[in-house]
C-alpha cells in the first residue's frame, strides 16, 4: 500500500524541450556535427559518444524524420537561443484592441465630430473600433436615422479603415465594426 501511495502522489514533471543524450529513442540517428557538417546516419550510442567526446549533447532537432535529425551542440546554448528567439517574436506581436464608441440617433454634430476624431486616431494606432448606436423609447421607430449616422461614419472613415461587420440591429442597438487598412 505504501508503494502504490508513493507513486501515485509523485510529482509528474512534464518533459521540457528537444530530447538530448540518453532520452533519444531512435536506434539510428541522422547526424549533424557541431560544425554544421552531415555525418550521416549513425547508431544513437556512438553519436552520444561522439558528442561527449567534444563535451557537447546531442539534441533531437527533428524527431518525426526517418531517422530523426541530430545535431551535436551544447543544451545550455540551444536553450537559450530558443527563449531569445520565442523573446523576440513576442516582441513583434501587435495585439490588436477592440475600442467602443457609443453614439445615439440625435448625437449633436460636435460630439460627433469628437467622437469621429477619436476613432481615426485609433484606427492609426492598429486598433478596430466598434461604433454602438444606442436607441431608447420610441426612437427605435426611428432606425433610419441610425443607419443615416452608420453611413456618414463610414464616408468620414472609410481613408483609414473599411467595414469588417456591416451595421445590424441586437436588441436596442446598432452596432458597425471597423478596421484598421
Amino acid at each position: 500500500m505504501a508503494d502504490f501511495k508513493q507513486n501515485y502522489f509523485q510529482r509528474r514533471t512534464k518533459d521540457r524541450g528537444p530530447r538530448s543524450n540518453n532520452r533519444i529513442m531512435s536506434q539510428e540517428v541522422q547526424v549533424i556535427s557541431s560544425d554544421g557538417k552531415n555525418l550521416g546516419i549513425l547508431n544513437t550510442q556512438e553519436a552520444i559518444n561522439m558528442a561527449k567526446n567534444e563535451g557537447l549533447d546531442l539534441i533531437e532537432i527533428a524527431q518525426n524524420a526517418k531517422p530523426p535529425v541530430c545535431k551535436i551542440m551544447d543544451m545550455g546554448k540551444f536553450k537559450y537561443d530558443a527563449q531569445k528567439k520565442a523573446n523576440k517574436a513576442k516582441k513583434k506581436q501587435k495585439k490588436v484592441e477592440l475600442k467602443e464608441i457609443k453614439l445615439r440617433p440625435v448625437t449633436e454634430i460636435h460630439d460627433y465630430s469628437f467622437k469621429i476624431k477619436n476613432a481615426q486616431k485609433f484606427l492609426s494606432k492598429g486598433d478596430k473600433v466598434k461604433f454602438t448606436i444606442k436607441f431608447k423609447g420610441r426612437e427605435l421607430q426611428h432606425s433610419n436615422l441610425g443607419h443615416e449616422l452608420m453611413d456618414k461614419i463610414k464616408t468620414d472613415i472609410e481613408k483609414l479603415g473599411k467595414v469588417e461587420l456591416q451595421p445590424k440591429f441586437e436588441g436596442k442597438q446598432m452596432i458597425m465594426v471597423i478596421q484598421p487598412i
